[in-house]
């Protein structure tokens, strides 16, 4: 099977998960959900508050130690295999205006369509409408992992309560459209960061597309300096048959025989052109995928070394303290906050102290809840009396009121009083929460 039908499959698959993932849910929860509006982060059916997203920067960290690692072992392989800039352009230049349309060509991607005719123009708007079809869904589908799929169609059902929405929407669909049409592949070359830095992160054993010099004859230009620009001379002791199919098939306009270049994304057609045609004369392809100390000494590639040794453990870290501060997630929150009065003298000589509590439910139950003072059994709760409820998943906001037992004695300065609140559900007395405070208690004047 060559590369090229490895990708596709690649493709399929990965567009089929990307699309399903919003819509499995695991006890009416998303797999994996970042909810400005609602203030929250689902996680393989786990959520988490805007106060517990102290996972996010392990999510982050295995993101890109992910991508530095995929990067050392297999190149851009990310870029030829994965980027939704390179999906899209595949389903846009060869399948849209070349099997479709016919106006261009899966083998000659340096030939631009003709559109000196007028079908061949209309042709080309038709291809523009279809892509932009699936740049548009494509976008839709970016913003279900921000808001829920069935949240999304309901806010688009009613496009002027939402106008953020659908801003977003179709910015990014337009944006995402220009980009397919317009910029092409000069996005990879001259707009995407990841090529600049992947130098940095390959070292002689990353597998990456790579011509054999030594067989296929080194590529230079009249002064002996290697190929850079259309003029070049081959060394004719080589193989290359200078048959330009590996330069012709390249989306990223690049003569791969003249070295890594940061324009190649390791999408390995190159590869499969060059094994179709050295296959034809009985000897193996002048283009590998593989690496440079792999190619010397004629060897496997080897995936196992120091580093990347260095980052299957940073990632296994990542994974470990992840799941462990995950695992720490409360069912309840209590945040306790003063209001600008630090205290209230009553005629009785008592004093009081104000406090607000945000509460929420983060279990799918409706709950009955009953605050207590722990530590300190000279300070009363007067407000709220009783139990109170909350729904399931809602927060609430409660005013506390806290009164100390004692008639005012103190009389060189205001002094705290610590203690704690225990907030605690009547029907489930396992689901509580501790949160401590102090009692501000004033000077006798």
């Amino acid at each position: 099977m060559t590369y090229r039908s490895k990708r596709y499959i690649t493709y399929l698959i990965i567009t089929f998960c990307v699309v399903l993932l919003p819509f499995i849910q695991i006890n009416g929860n998303q797999l994996f959900l970042l909810s400005f509006d609602r203030k929250e982060f689902h996680l393989l059916g786990a959520v988490f508050n805007i106060q517990e997203l102290f996972v996010l920067p392990f999510l982050l960290i295995l993101l890109f130690v992910g991508v530095f690692f995929a990067t050392n072992l297999l190149g851009r392989v990310w870029c030829g295999w994965g980027c939704p800039q390179t999906i899209f352009r595949v389903i846009y230049r060869d399948l849209i205006e070349g099997k479709i349309f016919g106006l261009t060509q899966i083998s000659n991607k340096q030939k631009a369509p003709d559109l000196s005719t007028p079908i061949n123009k209309l042709k080309k708007l038709c291809s523009i409408v279809l892509i932009s079809l699936c740049t548009f869904s494509a976008s839709a589908v970016l913003l279900f992992y921000f808001v829920p799929p069935y949240d999304f169609f309901s806010y688009l059902s009613h496009p002027k309560d939402h106008l953020v929405l659908l801003g977003f929407w179709l910015s990014i669909g337009t944006f995402f459209t220009l980009d397919i049409t317009l910029l092409k592949e000069n996005f990879c070359i001259y707009v995407c960061p990841y090529s600049r830095v992947q130098s940095v992160l390959y070292d002689n054993d990353t597998q990456t597309v790579i011509y054999d010099q030594r067989r296929g004859g080194a590529i230079y230009q009249d002064n002996g300096e290697k190929f850079h620009q259309s003029l070049r001379l081959r060394d004719p002791q080589g193989e290359c048959i200078e048959c330009q199919k590996c330069v012709k098939v390249c989306p990223t306009h690049i003569d791969i025989r003249a070295g890594m270049q940061l324009e190649c994304i390791n999408c390995l057609e190159c590869v499969d052109a060059c094994s179709k045609v050295m296959g034809e004369r009985s000897l193996p392809t002048l283009v590998n995928w593989s690496s440079n100390n792999a190619l010397q000494t004629h060897s496997k590639v080897r995936y196992i070394r120091p580093k990347t040794i260095g980052y299957m453990l940073i990632l296994a870290l990542s994974i470990i303290l992840a799941t462990f501060m995950g695992s720490k997630k409360d069912d309840v929150l209590l945040n306790i906050t003063r209001p600008t009065s630090l205290y209230t003298i009553h005629k009785n000589g008592k004093v009081s102290n104000e406090y607000v509590l945000f509460i929420e439910n983060a279990t799918p139950k409706d709950q009955n809840f009953s605050l207590s003072v722990l530590q300190n059994q000279d300070i009363k709760i007067l407000r709220p009396e009783g139990e109170f409820s909350i729904n399931a998943k809602e927060k609430k906001r409660v005013i506390l009121v806290l009164e100390y037992d004692k008639k005012l004695e103190v009389k060189d300065h205001d002094k705290s009083i610590p203690f704690t609140l225990k907030l605690y559900s009547t029907q489930d007395p396992n689901l509580s929460i501790q949160k401590e405070s102090v009692f501000i208690y004033p000077h006798k004047h």
